[in-house]
């Protein structure tokens, strides 16, 4: 299984008046540049199984110009387990729930680092994860039941960057 995790592209620092931070959305500056690099990865992330994204308005944001920079026409859904600072086990819960052969999942960061490094078996990942930037791993199924998922990092690739094959 491949998982790709996208943290979404940088956002608004102010708040909507009357709304909270979920409403925070892209500035038009990083729409134009996470399209174009977005477009440049589209042959390492092929075609997805299936997109999921954060609710949030950034991330939904971030996962409509992914789709169409990658010419993706499947589902894109939303899941409580993508929302900033979630449980890394709920992305577990996730992975299991949706045996894929390839998804793409849209989130925050430190989650996004957070996950990266458990399905590593790392403390913490090596590297930023600044807003943008897509890494992809390749997933081995649990030898037990509810054990732990072990992941091979295919790709990171942070915007503006040349792309790492390895860390």
């Amino acid at each position: 299984m491949k998982v790709f995790l996208v943290r979404h592209a940088d956002a608004d620092a102010e708040i909507p008046e009357g709304l909270g931070d979920e409403a925070r959305t892209l500035t038009t500056k990083s729409r134009a540049a996470i399209r174009q690099h977005f477009g440049a990865l589209k042959e390492r992330l092929g075609t997805p199984s299936m997109v999921l994204t954060s609710p949030l308005a950034r991330c939904v944001q971030t996962a409509q110009i992914l789709i169409q920079a990658i010419g993706y026409e499947g589902p894109l859904r939303s899941h409580r387990a993508l929302l900033p600072d979630g449980p890394v086990g709920a992305i577990d819960a996730l992975l299991r729930q949706n045996p894929e052969e390839a998804l793409l999942l849209v989130g925050h960061q430190p989650s996004m680092g957070s996950v990266t490094a458990h399905l590593m078996g790392l403390q913490t990942f090596p590297k930023p994860f600044a807003p943008g930037t897509v890494l992809g791993l390749e997933l081995t199924a649990p030898a037990v039941p509810d054990g732990p998922f072990s992941a091979q990092l295919l790709f990171y690739a942070p915007p503006g960057q040349p792309v790492l094959e390895s860390l």
